[in-house]
């Protein structure tokens, strides 16, 4: 008895699976045994922090520049710009930002800020480069 496709393409169907079902010379199915190739371009540990600015910083900024910035916005979170040095001093201290931040607020110079990247770049966090 044959199968659905008749005797001869049963048996043409046989010989080129035959390598595959008797573990003959190498086929598709033994390719999983292979090693992967190594590639050294990355650090040993994949944990380890990488050198330089932080994946993701914008253009214009380092890691440090993004954390002090994000602390900065979360700190002056709800001000209304334009605003100015007193403003912004009120609002960290009444919802008790630390008084090393207040303290830099204070340096500020007098002048109206209008935004929050104004703010941190007076304090010398940098300035996102625009991308085009």
């Amino acid at each position: 008895m044959s199968g659905k496709h008749g005797p001869k393409a049963d048996d043409e169907i046989a010989r080129e699976t035959h390598g595959m079902v008797s573990g003959g010379h190498s086929t598709h199915a033994e390719e999983f045994k292979e090693p992967e190739p190594f590639s050294d371009d990355y650090p040993a540990d994949p944990n380890a922090p990488a050198v330089g600015d932080r994946e993701g910083s914008p253009p214009g900024m380092s890691a440090r520049d993004v954390e002090g910035r994000s602390a900065l916005a979360r700190m002056l979170s709800g001000v209304r710009y334009p605003a100015r040095p007193n403003e912004l001093i009120r609002h960290a201290a009444e919802d008790g930002a630390p008084d090393e931040a207040v303290d830099e607020l204070r340096t500020l110079p007098k002048r109206a800020y209008e935004n929050i990247a104004d703010v941190a770049e007076e304090l010398g966090y940098g300035r996102e480069e625009r991308r085009y």
